[in-house]
C-alpha cells in the first residue's frame, strides 16, 4: 500500500488544496476538504445505525477476525511502519515518540491479543442502568446505547488505531480517525485491513474511516463537525489535547497528559519501594502512566537506594536542594526548577524531591499534578487511606506501579484513552465510556392527568 504525497507531512497536507501555498488561516479549511470530511462523517452516521443493531456474537466475530488479519498481514504492516520510523528518524523525532510509533511482531501480536480480550468482555449495549414500575403502572428503564459517531485525534500511536477501532466496534459505534502524518503509512495499512475485515464479516466498512488524507485541514473540520460527530476524543501530548479542547465545537472527552507522582513515605519497605519506583519510571517511559516525579519523606532511609537504582537504570535526575545534598557517590543530578515539577518527560528523566510530611506531599501533588495517576508506597494503613481520600486524580494507587493505570491492565480491554476530566468518563475509558444512555418507557394507555 502506498500513501499519497499529501500524507507524507503535516506541511504537505496543509497545501493539498491550495496549489502549494499554505492557507492563510489553517482554522478555515477549503470548501473541498470541508465537503469531503462532512461526506465521510455522513457515511459514518449511516454505518453507525447498522452498528447499533449488531448483537454481541456478530461484533465479537469481527474483532477476532481483525486480530487474525493483523497477524496474517504482519509483514505488510511492519514494512509500512518501517517507512514511518525511518521518516521520523530523519526528521529528528525524539526517542519517546519513536518508541510509540514503532510496531514490532510482538506488539502486533499484543494488538491481536487485546482484540481477543475485548471480544471476551460483556457487551455494554442494552445493559440496564436502572429501572422500576411507577405507581401509575408505567414501566421505565435506563439502558446503555452506542454514542453513534465517535472521532479520535491522536499522534504517532498506530496501536491506538486498532484499540479505538476495536472499542468502537464492540460498543456499536462508528469511528473516524485522525492519526497524524507521523504514522501515515502504518495507519493507512491498519485501517485498510480493518475495513476489509468489516466488509467480509457483514459490517459496513464505513464504520471505521480516517481523515488523514486531508491533513490538518481535515482535523479542523472534524473538530467543528457538530451534528455529524457525537463525541471527539484527543489522545496525545498537551499541545494536541489543548488544541482540540480549545478549538472543537463538538463535545470533547478530555484526556490528559500524565505528570504522574510516586510518594514514598517514612514507613515504606526498601525492596518494594525500589521495585515500584523503577517499574513506574523505566518500564516504558514514553507512555502517559509512567512516573515523572518522585517524592520521598524526610524520615525515610530509602532515598540513597532509590537514587542509586534510578541512576543505574540510566535515569537523568532533576533534584531539589535536599536531594542534591544527599546524592550517593557516583550519582549526579541537575537542580530542579518549577519547570521540572511541571514536566511530563516521557523519557528516562525524573524530578525528585524530599517532603517534610504527608501534607507537603499532597500539597506538591495538588500544585503540579495533571490529575492522571498518583501512587503511594507505604506500610501504614492510615497513610494509604488518607492519600487515597485526599488525592483527587483519576487513579490513585497504593503499593503498586503507576503503569497499571491502563485499560487492559485493569481488565477493561483496550482503552480509548485516560480521561482526566470529571464527566461521565474518568480514568481509563473502555467500553461503557463509549456508550450513553436512553430512557425506555412502556405503558398501557396512561395519560398525564
Amino acid at each position: 500500500m502506498t500513501v499519497s504525497a499529501e500524507k507524507t507531512s503535516e506541511a504537505t497536507s496543509n497545501t493539498a488544496s491550495t496549489g502549494g501555498a499554505a492557507p492563510a488561516d489553517p482554522a478555515a479549511p477549503s470548501t473541498e476538504v470541508t465537503e469531503a470530511v462532512h461526506a465521510l462523517a455522513d457515511r459514518a452516521r449511516t454505518a453507525s445505525r447498522r452498528m447499533a443493531r449488531a448483537n454481541r456474537g456478530w461484533k465479537d466475530r469481527a474483532l477476532l477476525a481483525i486480530g487474525e488479519a493483523l497477524v496474517q498481514n504482519q509483514e505488510t504492516i511492519l514494512r509500512a511502519n518501517a517507512l514511518d520510523v525511518e521518516a521520523g528518524e530523519k526528521n529528528g523525532t525524539g526517542k519517546a515518540l519513536l518508541d510509540r510509533l514503532t510496531l514490532t511482531a510482538d506488539r502486533i501480536a499484543g494488538l491481536a491479543t487485546a482484540l481477543e480480550n475485548l471480544a471476551s468482555l460483556p457487551d455494554p449495549v442494552g445493559t440496564i442502568v436502572r429501572g422500576q414500575t411507577l405507581p401509575n403502572g408505567l414501566r421505565m428503564r435506563q439502558v446503555h446505547v452506542p454514542m453513534g459517531v465517535v472521532a479520535a485525534i491522536y499522534e504517532a500511536r498506530p496501536n491506538v488505531t486498532v484499540d479505538i477501532a476495536g472499542l468502537a466496534i464492540k460498543s456499536g459505534n462508528a469511528v473516524i480517525l485522525r492519526g497524524g502524518s507521523a504514522a501515515a503509512n502504518t495507519n493507512e495499512t491498519l485501517v485498510a485491513i480493518i475495513r476489509d475485515v468489516l466488509d467480509k464479516t457483514g459490517f459496513p466498512s464505513d464504520a471505521v474511516q480516517s481523515v488523514d488524507a486531508y491533513g490538518r485541514e481535515g482535523a479542523n473540520v472534524l473538530m467543528k463537525a457538530r451534528g455529524r460527530v457525537d463525541v471527539l476524543i484527543p489522545r496525545g501530548g498537551r499541545s494536541l489535547i489543548q488544541t482540540v479542547v480549545n478549538n472543537a465545537s463538538v463535545p470533547v472527552i478530555e484526556t490528559g497528559e500524565g505528570n504522574v507522582h510516586v510518594y514514598v513515605d517514612e514507613t515504606a519497605v526498601e525492596e518494594m519501594a525500589v521495585e515500584i519506583v523503577l517499574n513506574a519510571k523505566t518500564h516504558r517511559p514514553s507512555v502517559c502512566n509512567a512516573a515523572e516525579t518522585l517524592l520521598v519523606h524526610k524520615d525515610s532511609t530509602l532515598l540513597p537506594q532509590l537514587l542509586s537504582a534510578l541512576a543505574k537504570a540510566g535515569v537523568r535526575l532533576h533534584a531539589d536542594e535536599r536531594v542534591m545534598s544527599a546524592l550517593p557517590d557516583g550519582v549526579s543530578a541537575d537542580l530542579a526548577t518549577d519547570e521540572d515539577w511541571a514536566t511530563e518527560y516521557m523519557d528516562l528523566e525524573m524530578a525528585v524531591g524530599v517532603v517534610d510530611s504527608m501534607d507537603d506531599a499532597i500539597s506538591h501533588i495538588r500544585t503540579w499534578s495533571t490529575g492522571h495517576t498518583e501512587a503511594i508506597v507505604t506500610n501504614s494503613l492510615s497513610n494509604s487511606e488518607r492519600f487515597t481520600s485526599e488525592i483527587d486524580s483519576a487513579a490513585v494507587i497504593v503499593n503498586a506501579s503507576t503503569r497499571f493505570t491502563d485499560g487492559a491492565e485493569l481488565g477493561l480491554g483496550a482503552e480509548v484513552g485516560i480521561s482526566t476530566q470529571k464527566m461521565h468518563a474518568r480514568g481509563p475509558m473502555g467500553l461503557p465510556e463509549l456508550t450513553t444512555t436512553k430512557w425506555i418507557v412502556n405503558g398501557d394507555g396512561q395519560i398525564k392527568p
